[in-house]
């Protein structure tokens, strides 16, 4: 009761002294207090009432120092309505609750209301409330029950993290507010005072990327190659590029453009993969999914997703208030573009979050990058392979079919690690186990070859 703040709804709340302590405290001291407290003593001459009985506590047990938490699990799911509410003396707690709300409400005695958990403020500064308002709503359920978990059952998430993370979004998310009344936005064909919310209508924005023939801008106001206006693409017009839909008659423009679009989109799509942040699962990548799966047919559904963590500084998340980040044009500028590639490829790709060690792209990088050359300026011979030359070699294929997986999963930091860091070491061990008689010169000069090639995608000016 000491806590009741005035600035939530009316602030009175209700004292509950069976469930928490404090309640029962601050009840007690109000009764024997009452002039100290300047309330009527008229007020406060009651007894607290039982009102739900449980197996495990009487009506008569101590309080502990954690009731509050022990009372209000075993109230809830263990207790009993001992007394006349309604019909409902003798059910569950947990059962009643529900029902005694409803019965509230159908007689006029309850008002519910919502809002916010936590205190919230636009970028002006005005605090945010809950108004109820009229709102869409997009229905996902049958898509989250059948189709969208098969999709996510065939489609490449990369990690175990991304899938678990898909698995329970889809669980719970199948309903959307998919309407707001301000902001930039398409208008709702229905009910046109509304306009679709973002994430209802941004999702396969990539669809388009395969197909930008109509305009040569990007805002639409200058005609493309193909002489199509945004006007003549029509609803019917997208629906034959993207979903296989018949040819509208009479035509909004001649279909022989219309087929040159469709051809675009059907080389592009569907997208091979979609690399975004991890904390986008829970909206934007979801949507993806789900929009996809209503508009698009099979063939075009994503074939993977593979989300990463945020990037951090020497150790610490970038802030523009601590003024601790780096924009990739600076890096490029204080390191140079290879160092800078590989710092990021060494900085870490998987869902937690990277470091981007700026030691690391000041020193190690750059000086690794250079060093292999000269170390391999040592003299040579040619004739026949002893059982080292034929080991070095052995490694030398075994870290390119490594390396060369690695790519291929998109692990790069891995890939940096066998195929740069790695690929050195076998080098030096075989410069050292080969001092007597020398390395032989046309494995000096493959190992020469392959690591410019297994460099390429981090360092191509040094490669």
């Amino acid at each position: 009761m000491e806590s009741v703040k005035a600035t939530k709804g009316t602030g009175v709340v209700t004292s509950v002294p069976s469930d928490s302590p404090d309640d029962y405290m601050t009840t007690e001291d109000l009764r024997t207090k009452a002039e100290y407290y300047k309330v009527s003593s008229k007020r406060v001459a009651f007894e607290p009432v039982p009102v739900i009985e449980t197996a495990k506590y009487s009506l008569s047990s101590k309080f502990a120092k954690n009731a509050k938490e022990i009372a209000y699990k075993e109230g809830f799911y263990s207790g009993t309505i001992i007394i006349i509410i309604g019909d409902f003396k003798g059910e569950s707690v947990q059962d009643v609750k529900p029902k005694i709300r409803t019965q509230l409400i159908e007689k006029d005695l309850l008002s519910p209301t919502q809002s916010l958990r936590i205190w919230s403020c636009r970028s002006s500064a005005d605090e945010c409330v809950v108004a109820l308002m009229d709102q869409w709503y997009m229905n996902y359920v049958e898509l989250t029950l059948n189709i969208c978990f098969r999709l996510l059952a065939r489609m490449d998430t990369w990690t175990a993290e991304t899938r678990n993370l898909f698995e329970s979004i889809l669980a719970w998310l199948n309903q959307w507010a998919c309407a707001r009344t301000h902001s930039l936005g398409s208008k709702m064909p229905w009910d046109p005072q509304f306009m679709v919310e973002s994430l209802s209508d941004s999702t396969i924005y990539m669809a388009y990327y395969t197909c930008r023939a109509p305009a040569a801008s990007i805002t639409g106001h200058t005609v493309g190659p193909l002489g199509v206006t945004a006007q003549q693409m029509t609803d019917e017009a997208w629906d034959y590029i993207f979903c296989n839909g018949p040819w509208p008659n009479p035509e909004p423009f001649p279909r022989e453009k219309a087929d040159t679009m469709k051809h675009e989109f059907d080389y592009f799509y569907p997208f091979e993969i979609r690399s975004s942040g991890k904390d986008l699962v829970q909206n934007n990548l979801t949507f993806l999914l789900y929009n996809h799966v209503a508009i698009f047919p099979e063939d075009k559904w994503p074939l993977s997703i593979r989300t990463n963590g945020h990037l951090m500084l020497n150790g610490q998340k970038m802030s523009k208030s601590k003024g601790n980040s780096l924009t990739l044009r600076e890096g490029i500028e204080k390191f140079g573009a290879d160092a800078m590639r590989l710092t990021l490829a060494d900085a870490g790709d998987g869902v937690e979050d990277a470091n981007f060690d700026e030691k690391t792209g000041q020193r190690k990088h750059l000086a690794s990058a250079h060093s292999y050359l000269d170390a391999t300026n040592q003299n040579g011979g040619h004739g026949p392979r002893n059982y080292h030359d034929r080991v070095f070699e052995e490694e030398i294929i075994n870290h390119i079919d490594i390396t060369k997986h690695h790519y291929e999963t998109t692990s790069f930091k891995d890939a940096l690690k066998y195929g740069f860091y790695e690929f050195q070491n076998i080098r030096d061990w075989y410069r050292k186990v080969t001092a007597d008689v020398g390395m032989h010169i046309d494995l000096v000069k493959y190992w020469i070859r392959t690591s410019p090639l297994l460099m390429a995608p981090f360092a191509e000016h040094t490669a």
